[in-house]
């Protein structure tokens, strides 16, 4: 059963002030279309926006079966959510119903909208956003299948990079889903033909990351210019740099290799934020996020890997796995850290079949009902464990220390002292994995016994330590011993830096080159920090676009 208040603010009406001002705007048209004629189709991108005057556009799901209703909006209700500004396929179709009068607003012009008419564009991006959660939460919406194994990497990769850029899609697993067979015969393919990406009658076998974002529309292709700011990597720090310098009318690109949202996108609670009390998941923060970067006109390309970096007298020009090129007058790195590795001999034949890097439903999926292994002390570590916890029959928490307010917040740290299916294992590690194809048990050690316990787990989630993604960066851009990426006085000191004024704050050791969030050398490891950090440089890159 849906919220009411939810579905109240994802299709409301708009009043007679909202449709006086587009009425007046000269970005508004005016059209008429006939009783069964078509508005936008599934998969159809940067669709018109429309507002209903009189008559009614049904909007229709096409992605199952069989043809289904989704809504249908009357006098004064619009058409859209976050595809209309993300310029990513639409999911659904439009069809009037009965002779029906429209506004019919373009996706530019109704960015322009949205900047210059606040009352307006409240009430719309409030729409899409909960029109978004309303089909996550209905669960009865297909969207593009996936066909594959619960034990293959590739099976896990598609899911987790589909699921990662909030991409509605349904998993027809080869082990216990009896669709499958009817589906995969209905394409002439066998089980050995998956992982398998089926939308509609189409379909594409195990593909890549970037195949999955051109074929499905996640995010937007790099255009050929030269951006006045370019940010390489989607977390929060570079999210929030691509919001404000958007804002403040720089061309901005954004170079993600997998999805927005970074280290803090898979959190299941972000408890500690500021301005949101009972908590915010970190995909919705990112999804929130990127659709405010898309508002203010940010482009933004995902499984867009960023190979290395070379410089054409003051330009930074990024060379991509794809063979494209970015160049840019003023470059952020942004690209944040990735958990350790566990370094537990064999771990790696586990890793996508019951070693995970992340805790997020999809996968709890993959281990309801068992116990399973979190290693790790940091808040990361301590929201998995929570969240798990709510999730799976038992939760056994490995940390090497003995105290686990010494690297927690104190209030996760007691949530799951206080929470009874979860056991915190002191001075312990894990010393042996076990399984046959995919991951059945684990060997914790005790440091302080000597004993050696044996958990019968599906699953172990890992968040230990962190290591930053600078293997990228040439040598103009000064690290530390840790491969953290130096900045301002730091970056000061170095024989690296030419230039006759000193670097400012977030500045790396190559002018006009800037670091933000965890990436950087001396970061606070927090989201707050990160968003602040990204939106710090925007003033820098500003003085320094000055002198370009």
């Amino acid at each position: 059963m849906t919220n009411p208040d939810l579905h109240a603010v994802a299709f409301p009406t708009l009043s007679e002030a909202h449709f006086a001002a587009l009425a007046g705007c000269p970005l508004t048209r005016h059209l008429s279309a006939a009783d069964g004629e078509t508005l936008f189709h599934v998969g159809q991108r940067d669709c018109t926006f429309f507002v209903v005057k009189s008559g009614a556009i049904e909007i229709v799901d096409k992605s199952g079966d069989a043809p289904k209703r989704v809504t249908l909006h009357g006098p004064g209700e619009f058409t859209g959510d976050v595809t209309a500004l993300t310029g990513e396929p639409s999911l659904v179709a439009g069809v009037a119903r009965g002779p029906t009068d429209v506004y019919a607003i373009s996706p530019e012009a109704l960015k322009e909208i949205l900047n210059h008419y606040p009352s307006i564009a409240d009430v719309i991006l409030n729409g899409f956003i909960a029109r978004r959660q309303l089909l996550r939460e209905l669960g009865d919406f297909t969207g593009p299948r996936v066909i594959g194994s619960r034990y293959s990497t590739d099976t896990f990769r598609v899911r987790e990079f589909l699921a990662k850029n909030r991409v509605l899609f349904t998993w027809l697993d080869l082990e216990a889903d009896p669709a499958v067979k009817k589906l995969l015969d209905a394409f002439h393919l066998t089980e050995a033909d998956t992982p398998v990406v089926a939308w509609g009658p189409r379909y594409i076998r195990n593909p890549s990351n970037h195949e999955l974002a051109e074929v499905l529309g996640v995010g937007r292709p790099v255009e050929r210019k030269v951006y006045d700011f370019a940010v390489v990597g989607a977390g929060p720090a570079g999210l929030a740099a691509a919001v404000y310098a958007a804002s403040e009318g720089l061309s901005t690109v954004v170079l993600e290799r997998v999805a927005p949202g970074g280290q803090a996108g898979r959190s299941m609670r972000i408890e500690n934020y500021l301005g949101f009390p009972t908590g915010i998941t970190g995909s919705e923060l990112a999804e929130r996020a990127t659709l405010q970067a898309n508002k203010f006109g940010a482009r933004i390309s995902v499984a867009s890997g960023v190979q290395s970096l070379s410089f054409d007298g003051l330009l930074s020009v990024l060379h991509l796995d794809t063979g494209e090129a970015v160049t840019a007058k003023s470059l952020l790195v942004a690209t944040g850290a990735d958990y350790r590795l566990l370094g537990v001999a064999g771990c790696e034949q586990y890793e996508g079949r019951g070693v995970y890097y992340a805790a997020t439903p999809m996968e709890a999926q993959m281990c309801a009902g068992s116990e399973v292994v979190v290693v790790g002390g940091g808040n990361s570590a301590g929201q998995a464990a929570v969240f798990l916890a709510g999730q799976v029959k038992k939760v056994s928490v490995v940390i090497r220390g003995d105290d686990l307010s010494k690297s927690m917040s104190s209030y996760l740290a007691k949530r799951i002292e206080q929470t009874a299916n979860i056991a915190l294992l002191k001075n312990a590690e894990i010393r042996a994995m076990h399984g046959d194809g995919h991951l059945s048990a684990v060997e914790v050690f005790d440091d302080r016994t000597g004993q050696t316990t044996r958990i019968e787990t599906p699953a172990v989630f890992s968040f230990i330590g962190a290591v930053p993604r600078t293997d990228w960066l040439p040598p103009e851009i000064e690290r530390d011993e840790k491969c953290f990426v130096r900045t301002g006085p730091a970056a000061a000191l170095s024989p690296k830096w030419t230039a006759k004024r000193p670097p400012f704050l977030l500045e790396t050791t190559r002018r006009g080159v800037f670091a933000a969030g965890d990436v950087r050398s001396g970061s606070v490891k927090r989201v707050a920090s990160a968003v602040g950090e990204g939106s710090m440089t925007v003033q820098f890159v500003h003085e320094h676009l000055k002198d370009v």
